[in-house]
């Protein structure tokens, strides 16, 4: 498989269109605090993945920062991450932490995340390294 070059590639959680967080805005989160379903018309490819917006102020946002908006672990579950797994994402179960978007498989996944969120970020940054490049399926 051709591969761009690119310093750490990463398998990115997305549905079989290649969207990510599953079409909503990931500007949203952090200027409406909700998730909000972004709009076809109002896209960008961002390293491999499809970013959907619900306005163009903040597609604009993304492109002026990209790092700043993007799901942490590929959009993949943070918890998942914690335990060296990819699990896929509930658009509604997230939290910003330290400015960084995390996503979680569903409520309670995010509310046993929520918990002890320091202790499985750490984790999650232990394991990110040895799974970024690896398949669900692989893990």
């Amino acid at each position: 498989m051709a591969h761009e070059v690119m310093t750490n590639p990463v398998e990115l959680n997305t549905d079989a269109t290649g969207l990510v967080i599953r079409g909503y805005d990931p500007v949203a989160y952090f200027t409406e605090g909700r998730p909000v379903p972004g709009r076809a018309d109002i896209s960008v490819e961002y390293e491999g993945g499809k970013y959907l917006f619900a306005t163009i102020a903040n597609r604009d946002k993304f492109n002026a920062n990209p790092e700043m908006y993007v799901p942490q672990y590929g959009g993949y579950c943070a918890y998942g991450v914690a335990v060296g797994k990819k699990f896929d994402i509930d658009p509604s179960s997230w939290r910003i932490v330290n400015a960084k978007l995390y996503f979680n498989l569903n409520p309670m996944i995010l509310e046993k995340w929520g918990a002890d969120t320091k202790g499985y970020l750490r984790k999650s940054e232990e394991n990110w390294p040895k799974i970024r490049d690896k398949a669900p399926s692989e893990l």
